[in-house]
């Protein structure tokens, strides 16, 4: 099937390959899995995503509903800050909520009682790249650091969230994180019921020592009686989506630029928050190299430099990897770029396209 550049292209067969990883983990840990939807949402793929995983964890109101509606199985809601009206809305449909703070579970305690309820701790480790996404960074606002304040809370609650790392490929750093939360927190996770380590633990990379991540994951499930959950966002959909993209135009300016009908800044946000380069899985292939850049006007609206093995023409297709993680999430209006579209390549090879987006759907967003 031809779709018009720019899409998404989401691929059923690479995706399963994460999911079977998730599955066996929880067969050999008891550990359960649930999707952060703040890292994917696209909910075409959920019907093959809720076979392999035990439900959904969200940031907000709408991502809540979201995994409610959606994905169905467990629904887990937390928001670094609810308002009055998320708190009436995700008591109708959340088996967990989860507070930020101490001073939000005291305002909603008596609305959302009837579920379970926990607090995110913030243990004061971290393991990140960036410090923008370190929740353990100088004057933090996630989670609750103050043991003394949790042990208060304990008989109103039913788990602690940890969420501590990001992209954490280290397996002897998470077992020595483990440890630490152990030691500090065993008292009060022997009186709860569950508890959650959070996302960021790349345990699908390749080559990742699956079997010892959950061996020490099943002994703390033992060691303190709780269910343990895991909350994987990358490591669940990583690798398993391209951004397709056109080339519009070649330029040079020093070096040859090859212009694209998509853009970093409204179609691969993250790439420039973290100021990383896109992949292309034969970036390094050739001897013909180019800048490729996106079509906004934004003068760093840039992918990155890329060798190809051969001479790039207009209309020539560029596909940039590992574009589904905080891609179409994040995607944006800016300078009313065309909207990617949205397919997938079913497991049985037929490649359907979900959603395409018009100028009603850029009219509409606005006012």
């Amino acid at each position: 099937m031809k779709i018009p550049t720019p899409y998404y292209l989401i691929d059923e067969k690479r995706l399963l390959r994460n999911l079977k990883i998730i599955q066996q983990v929880r067969e050999l840990s008891g550990a359960k899995s649930v999707l952060a939807l703040k890292c994917f949402s696209t909910w075409s793929v959920f019907e093959l995503m809720n076979q392999y995983m035990d439900g959904t964890t969200s940031s907000s109101l709408f991502e809540a509903r979201l995994g409610f509606e959606k994905f169905g199985k467990e629904t887990h809601a937390y928001c670094v800050g609810y308002s009055p009206e998320d708190i009436l809305a995700v008591t109708r449909f959340a088996d967990k909520i989860i507070f930020n703070s101490v001073s939000q579970l005291d305002r909603y305690y008596d609305i959302a009682k009837s579920a379970k309820l926990g607090l995110r701790v913030n243990p004061g480790i971290s393991y990140s790249h960036f410090d923008l996404a370190d929740p353990a960074r100088k004057h933090s606002r996630l989670g609750v650091a103050d043991k003394a304040e949790l042990e208060k809370q304990i008989h109103r609650l039913s788990g602690f969230l940890f969420h501590y790392n990001c992209e954490n490929d280290d397996i002897d750093t998470f077992c020595q994180q483990l440890d630490i939360i152990g030691d500090c927190y065993g008292d009060m996770l022997k009186r709860l019921q569950w508890v959650s380590l959070g996302g960021g633990l790349y345990f699908t990379k390749e080559g990742y020592p699956v079997e010892k991540f959950s061996k020490r994951l099943a002994e703390f499930a033992r060691k303190f009686d709780v269910q343990v959950y895991l909350e994987p966002g990358e490591s669940a959909i990583t690798g398993c989506a391209e951004l397709v993209t056109s080339v519009v135009d070649l330029v040079h300016n020093e070096m040859d630029i090859a212009i694209v009908d998509a853009s970093v800044e409204g179609h691969m946000l993250d790439l420039l928050i973290y100021r990383l380069s896109a992949k292309i899985d034969s970036g390094d292939a050739g001897n013909h190299k180019y800048m490729v850049a996106g079509r906004s006007c934004l003068a760093g609206d840039v992918f990155g430099n890329f060798q190809f093995e051969n001479k790039l023409e207009i209309g020539s297709e560029i596909r940039f990897a590992d574009a589904a993680g905080y891609t179409m999430v994040k995607k944006n209006w800016f300078n009313g770029l065309q909207m990617p579209a949205i397919a997938v390549r079913r497991l049985d090879g037929s490649v359907e396209a979900i959603r395409q987006f018009s100028y009603t759907d850029f009219l509409n967003s606005l006012s």
